[in-house]
């Protein structure tokens, strides 16, 4: 804790250090990248495959910001190439139970 302290008070940075710390910013940054992209990546692929759409499209996730409106943009805009739902229509609920007879 003093060390991070001395550190931390330090004007000037060593300069032995600075590859050793942007190492390991650049470590969070990936592991935080490859995080999201996971988080975003999963439901698309599914959300893809039960639209009727490839589900390699989720893969334009990558691409951040502009990954996202374009596939959002064609599940928007593009005609689901799924089975339309069946109507509730034919279902009849069970008819009542007959009274006891006494």
């Amino acid at each position: 804790m003093n060390s991070l302290a001395l550190f931390l008070q330090q004007n000037q940075l060593d300069p032995k250090m600075m590859p050793g710390i942007l190492a390991a910013i650049a470590g969070f940054y990936l592991i935080l990248f490859i995080v999201i992209a996971v988080i975003l990546i999963i439901p698309a692929w599914f959300i893809s495959k039960k639209a009727g759409f490839s589900p390699w499209l989720s893969l334009i996730n990558i691409v951040p910001t502009f990954g996202l409106l374009i596939w959002l943009y064609v599940l928007a805009f593009s005609e689901w190439k799924t089975a339309p739902a069946p109507s509730l229509a034919a279902w009849q609920p069970p008819p009542p139970p007959a009274p006891p007879q006494v």
